[in-house]
């Protein structure tokens, strides 16, 4: 009796822990099965879960059509006012760009992660209820490190049509589809269908490409507009790339995907992004909180793309490698 006395008490404890919890809203661009948002969410989970109420809504924009962004949005801020949440967190470009505005209007405190573009084209800098954690892809510092391991001449960067890939198209490249970096020269395509994604792959080699970086290809369709399954276009490029494939982030590393480089992480992106949270929830007189970039990245690889490739980045490359099958 006495057990189940305890028991009871414990339960209402914790019945009651969780009803004095406040709420947090995390919007995210994409959806739960995207790998980099499973990656952003685990560092979310980590800071907050234990504090705070977490609620999740996806606006799916990888799989939907852009002329239905806007509607996304709009039932991501019903999914706001409903719950009046203490603090919202907005993951990626799309949900920054079409919510950003709207919470300016208010005084509820947010906080972006994984922002390619430039904050002040959401007109978004310079208020002390938002402000976040950008994500610059390691273009430049990736090839010079992969240009250690490989005598690199001529680079191919592919990247699906999404924002994020006309993002870094505009910011990066200048809407050129060439550019020199080190004396390399480093081509991108955005890729529609996966048709043209197959023959960009494997026709890099009779084009003169040394190696290939594998950058976004979520929004990638067939030739009946139905979208391609993501982990299907990996394994694919996989088998039949031409030239040696790498990454600029981490889940598009592996046995059956990428041989590796120097990646992002998304779990780092939501620690800090959570650690900002925090700073806003517990310091009521904050301030302006600056954005800032989350991390420099890290040495990631496939053991078994090593093997295929002959490579061995151990004897090329100074600092810790972290290895995977």
């Amino acid at each position: 009796m006495k057990k189940i006395l305890i028991i009871l008490i414990m339960f209402f404890i914790n019945i009651n822990l969780l009803a004095n919890k406040k709420d947090i809203l995390i919007i995210e661009s994409y959806h739960a099965q995207f790998p980099w948002d499973k990656s952003y969410k685990e560092g979310i989970k980590e800071v907050l879960g234990s504090k705070y109420n977490l609620t999740f809504f996806e606006m799916n924009t990888k799989r939907l059509s852009p002329d239905k962004y806007e509607n996304s949005a709009n039932l991501a801020w019903e999914q706001y006012t409903s719950i009046n949440p203490e603090l919202v967190i907005l993951g990626d470009d799309n949900a920054l760009k079409y919510l950003g505005q709207r919470f300016l209007k208010t005084k509820t405190k947010v906080v972006y992660l994984g922002i390619n573009n430039n904050p002040r084209k959401y007109r978004v800098t310079g208020y002390n209820n938002i402000s976040g954690v950008l994500e610059r892809p390691l273009l430049k510092r990736s090839l010079i490190f992969i240009s250690k391991l490989l005598d690199v001449k001529k680079a191919l960067i592919l990247f699906d049509s999404g924002t994020t890939a006309k993002v870094i198209s505009k910011e990066v490249f200048k809407n050129k589809n060439s550019t020199s970096i080190r004396g390399i020269q480093v081509d991108i395509v955005l890729n529609k269908t996966f048709d043209n994604w197959k023959q960009k792959v494997i026709n890099a080699k009779k084009d003169g490409y040394d190696m290939i970086f594998i950058a976004l290809y979520h929004t990638i369709k067939d030739n009946q507009g139905k979208h391609v399954n993501a982990d299907e276009i990996l394994k694919w490029t996989s088998i039949h790339s031409s030239v040696p494939p790498f990454a600029f982030w981490d889940f598009a590393v592996g046995a059956e995907k990428t041989i590796g480089g120097y990646v992002l992480f998304g779990k780092t992106q939501g620690i800090a992004a959570a650690n900002i949270a925090l700073k806003m929830l517990n310091e009521p007189n904050h301030g302006l909180i600056m954005p800032h970039t989350s991390e420099r990245g890290r040495f990631l690889f496939s053991k078994k793309q090593l093997k295929n490739w002959n490579l061995h980045p151990e004897e090329k490359i100074d600092g810790t490698i972290e290895y995977i099958k």
